[in-house]
């Protein structure tokens, strides 16, 4: 199929997105930067592809695959629309900034250190693991250098999910042969159905390949020299195992191969790396939103922030609610009523987290780029806002609703209001509600991921029962919490 004209910059894409550049191309589709004129500030990704009528049903698939996947190393999906007329179709997603792994290897010279290809394996088998516990599981399918990106921060992004399929039941073998000569499994090209293993022998050969300079990704005679000047002991035997030719005689889990990989990274004896930091992966953003005005957002905003903090990780928490005043009554408390006046102080600290108060959508982008752990965002209540779609971008989106028994089915009324958006990633928390109402509530909704808050009368101190309860919500996300002495006592007036 013939592809349109490239777009030239200032072009307006479904009458919302303004191409600013063309910032890669592929067999039939292009993918352009582009400013929301929506969202001032807001840069994307918006991938086009020439689909005929054959073509339509596997770029839907793709795009709702995407839209339903919720992980920091993949582009979120905002958006997805079809030009009919001119027989393209475009996905709207994460604009993320870097350049591909095969860019940066031509950049360095094609030389990737030992414990670099680790870090980077380790990130890659994150994401798999996401991707292949998916249910049903995400079989990536063409995991090579120009499907990686890789940000300043040296943190990986997995992107274009073409190839990528759903693993069936009980089929023998693949129904379309697709992946990249060199990076794709044996099964791939006929004789079996790809699976989870199938993604692993993938990551050998992009191990092999980062780990030689670009010169293998197939094991031959030789390879073993090629690859043991410049990686760790013990690397050739993983990267072997990962490449049998044979499913059954590789690791069958992401997770056997990291168990394989972690004691190979040992961090320099100046620079000792935290449980809390060996957790994080990149800047994770929850978003809190409200059932309805006066539920808690603010309160219980603040206090998963200082949670996290406490843990060791680096965080922010922003208001994005415009009406809000509160941020600014803590600002006056701590810094006087003058400086929380001024215009250019809408940012202070206190007790390791970051305050953004009365933050923009333009104010978003960078500090996604400022180094955080963690970004908390106050979206305040209500359906009908912009905030919304921070609240479904989010990587733990949380809905917070009333723990009276008699306001209980506002909650029930509020999801069913976003009922045309996925909500398996969402997470409900109930201030003052007991276990027994959350459990009831967790049913009605069909899920388990509904949390009861205790009564914690300062938010900014550590209390035993909150920690618990919080620890419950981030489970998998950071370590257990720590136990101190209250921190700042003076606030028990509020």
């Amino acid at each position: 199929m013939k592809q349109n004209r490239e777009r030239e910059p200032g072009y307006v894409l479904g009458g919302r997105y303004r191409i600013c550049r063309l910032i890669g191309r592929g067999g039939m589709s292009r993918v352009y930067m582009a400013e929301d004129l929506k969202l001032t500030g807001k840069i994307w990704a918006v991938k086009e592809t020439a689909a005929d009528r054959e073509l339509m049903g596997a770029w839907r698939a793709e795009a709702e695959m995407l839209s339903a996947l919720n992980h920091p190393r993949l582009p979120r999906i905002v958006d997805f629309f079809d030009y009919s007329g001119e027989g393209n179709v475009y996905v709207v997603m994460d604009y993320i900034g870097g350049m591909t792994l095969e860019a940066y290897m031509r950049n360095n010279g094609g030389i990737v250190e030992g414990e670099r290809v680790i870090s980077f394996a380790l990130q890659l088998l994150d994401v798999l693991d996401y991707l292949h516990s998916h249910k049903p599981s995400i079989i990536y399918r063409d995991l090579k250098p120009s499907n990686i990106m890789i940000t300043p921060e040296l943190e990986l992004k997995l992107i274009d999910f073409g190839t990528a399929r759903n693993y069936r039941t009980g089929s023998s073998q693949d129904t379309v042969k697709l992946g990249t000569v060199g990076f794709a499994a044996p099964e791939q090209y006929g004789g079996g159905q790809s699976d989870a293993r199938s993604d692993l022998y993938g990551l050998g050969a992009l191990m092999l390949y980062l780990g030689t300079g670009g010169r293998h990704s197939e094991w031959a005679p030789g390879v073993e020299e090629a690859i043991r000047s410049r990686q760790p002991r013990d690397l050739e035997r993983v990267i072997r195992k990962l490449l049998k030719s044979d499913p059954g005689e590789r690791y069958q889990t992401a997770k056997e191969v990291m168990h394989e990989l972690r004691p190979l990274t040992v961090p320099p004896a100046d620079q000792p790396v935290s449980a809390a930091e060996a957790k994080y992966s990149g800047t994770r953003v929850i978003a809190l939103l409200g059932v309805s005005p006066g539920c808690g957002v603010t309160h219980t905003a603040i206090a998963i922030s200082h949670y996290l903090a406490r843990q060791g990780g680096r965080v922010a928490v922003a208001e994005l609610n415009g009406r809000s005043q509160s941020f600014s009554r803590i600002q006056a408390l701590l810094e006087g009523e003058e400086r929380a006046r001024a215009e250019g102080a809408k940012r202070f600290s206190f007790e390791g987290v970051q305050y953004c108060r009365q933050t923009s959508p333009e104010d978003i982008i960078p500090m996604l780029s400022g180094g955080f752990d963690f970004i908390v965002f106050d979206l305040g209540s209500g359906v009908d806002h912009d905030g919304l779609e921070e609240f479904l971008r989010a990587d733990y989106p949380l809905v917070v609703g009333s723990g009276a028994e008699w306001r209980l089915p506002d909650t029930v009324t509020f999801a069913k209001a976003l009922a045309r958006y996925p909500q398996q990633m969402w997470g409900f928390c109930l201030p003052l509600a007991t276990s027994e109402a959350a459990r009831r509530l967790g049913k009605e909704l069909g899920t388990g991921k509904v949390y009861a808050l205790p009564l914690h009368l300062d938010p900014f101190e550590p209390w035993e029962e909150m920690d618990i309860a919080l620890q419950a919500l981030f489970k998998d996300v950071i370590p257990e919490p720590k136990r101190r002495k209250p921190l700042f006592a003076s606030f028990r007036r509020w």
